[in-house]
């Protein structure tokens, strides 16, 4: 199973604040310590609100608008995909890491299989052809 676990903007984050160097130091190696167990995918932080936008679907239209925005606690300063065996292991890797503060939300990740039969052989092969590319592209 894949999981994200969301690390949640703050007041810091969004004002531009960089971890100091000793949490870089420790979040590089909890990120180590996930990657040599197979567990790390992939894992990234966001840079804040203001520096993005968000796609507003309306029908047809489609609406534009320019961060920052204005709900801290809605926002995501980070995210890891995490491969665990259940949500229980998920978890104990998480309360590893070296937050200061905070929450991290963890989430389980839709795979194929969980969408049943809608899922035909041409949806299949095109799911694989997609992830086959997106890896060579790294």
């Amino acid at each position: 199973m894949r999981f994200m676990v969301i690390v949640k903007a703050d007041q810091r984050t969004e004002a531009g604040i960089l971890p100091s160097q000793e949490l870089l130091e420790q979040m590089g190696k909890y990120n180590e310590e996930l990657a040599k167990a197979g567990v790390l995918l992939a894992g990234e932080g966001l840079r804040a609100s203001s520096k993005g936008a968000r796609v507003r679907f309306e029908g047809a239209r489609r609406k534009v608008i320019d961060g920052p925005f204005a709900e801290t606690k809605e926002l995501i300063a980070g995210f890891w995909i995490l491969k665990a065996e259940s949500l229980a292991e998920a978890i104990a890797w998480v309360e590893k890491a070296p937050m200061q503060g905070g929450e991290l939300e963890i989430r389980p990740l839709f795979e194929l299989e969980d969408f049943g039969v809608a899922v035909t052989p041409q949806i299949r092969e095109r799911d694989e052809r997609l992830r086959r590319q997106a890896e060579q592209s790294r």
